[in-house]
C-alpha cells in the first residue's frame, strides 16, 4: 500500500471559499438580527443556502457578501435571513392542537365578557398551513364560513409571507386532509392551475400576514389573544433569548387564552411566564399578569 493512499481525501471542491472566520460571521449576524443560534453542524447547511444568494448578486467570496451585508447593501439584510430560516410546516401539524383549539374558541365565545371578533396569532406562519389551518378550525367550530375570529399570521421571513398570502398550493400539500375539509375549504385548480388547489377566499378574508421580527423589543398587536401558535420557533433560540421573547409574546395573551407550543420545547426555565394547562398547552403565570 502507498504512502499516498493513507492519506485523508481532499475535501469537496466548493464554488466560494468558506473560511471559519466566514461561518463566524454568518453565526454572529443571525444572532443579532434573527436570535437564531447555529452550531458547527450546521456549517454545510449555511453554505448551501448563503452561495444561492452570492450567485444571484454576482458576489465572487463571503467575505465579500458579508461586508455587503453590513454596508447596508440593498436590503440584503432580509435576502440573508430568508436564507438562514427553516420553514417546516404542514396542514393541521399537530392535530391536538387544532382540536382543543375549537373547544376553546366555543368557550371564549360563550363568555359575555369576552370581546368579539375573537383574536388568534400565527407568530412563526410560514407558508400559511398554519394560521389556514387555525381559520379552518375557527370554521369548524362554528359551523360557517365567517366565524367570529381574525387571525394574526407573522414572519420573519418575507418570501414565505408572500406565498402564505396568495394561498395556493400543490395538491401533495393538502392530501392528508379529509376529502370534507378540501371541498370546503379548497378550489381545486383547472388548466394551467391543474394540480394545485387555492384556499377559498372566505378563509383567507380570516387571515392578516404580517412581516415581524419576534426580537423586535415591542409587538404592535390589536388586543388580547385567545389562541396564541409558537410552535417549532424556540428550538432555533438560546435560552435567553427564548425567555426574552417569551416575556414580550404573553403580555398579548388573554387572561384565559392558550399558548400552542411544539413538542420537542421545553419551558422548565420560564415557569413565572407560563403555566402547562396541557399536552404542549400553556397560560399566562399568575407572575406575568
Amino acid at each position: 500500500m502507498s504512502a499516498s493512499s493513507l492519506l485523508p481525501a481532499p475535501p469537496e471542491a466548493r464554488e466560494f471559499v468558506f473560511h471559519d472566520r466566514d461561518f463566524r460571521r454568518v453565526c454572529e449576524l443571525i444572532h443579532r438580527h434573527a436570535g437564531i443560534s447555529l452550531g458547527p453542524a450546521k456549517r454545510d447547511m449555511v453554505y448551501g443556502r448563503l452561495s444561492r444568494r452570492l450567485r444571484a448578486l454576482g458576489i465572487d467570496s463571503f467575505r465579500d457578501y458579508l461586508d455587503h451585508i453590513e454596508g447596508g447593501g440593498d436590503g440584503e439584510l432580509q435576502g440573508f435571513i430568508n436564507a438562514l430560516t427553516t420553514n417546516l410546516t404542514a396542514f393541521f401539524r399537530e392535530p391536538h392542537h387544532f382540536e382543543r383549539l375549537r373547544e376553546e374558541l366555543l368557550a371564549h365565545a360563550a363568555a359575555p365578557a369576552v370581546r368579539q371578533p375573537l383574536r388568534l396569532w400565527s407568530c412563526a406562519a410560514s407558508t400559511g398551513e398554519e394560521p389556514y389551518s387555525m381559520a379552518i378550525a375557527a370554521c369548524e367550530a362554528f359551523g360557517t364560513l365567517s366565524p367570529p375570529v381574525r387571525i394574526l399570521a407573522t414572519d420573519i421571513d418575507t418570501q414565505v409571507l408572500d406565498t402564505a398570502a396568495t394561498g395556493v398550493y400543490p395538491l401533495e400539500r393538502v392530501a392528508s386532509l379529509e376529502p370534507a375539509l378540501l371541498r370546503r375549504y379548497f378550489l381545486r385548480g383547472k388548466g394551467p392551475q391543474a394540480g394545485r388547489c387555492r384556499v377559498r377566499p372566505e378563509l383567507q378574508a380570516l387571515v392578516r400576514f404580517e412581516a415581524l421580527n419576534l426580537l423586535q423589543p415591542r409587538y404592535d398587536i390589536d388586543g388580547d389573544v385567545v389562541a396564541l401558535f409558537c410552535r417549532n420557533v424556540m428550538i432555533y433560540f438560546d435560552k435567553p433569548t427564548q425567555r426574552a421573547i417569551l416575556s414580550r409574546l404573553v403580555t398579548h395573551l388573554a387572561p384565559e387564552g392558550l399558548l400552542y407550543t411544539g413538542h420537542s420545547e421545553n419551558y422548565l426555565h420560564a415557569a413565572d411566564l407560563i403555566r402547562p394547562c396541557g399536552r404542549t398547552l400553556y397560560r399566562r403565570a399568575e407572575a406575568a399578569r
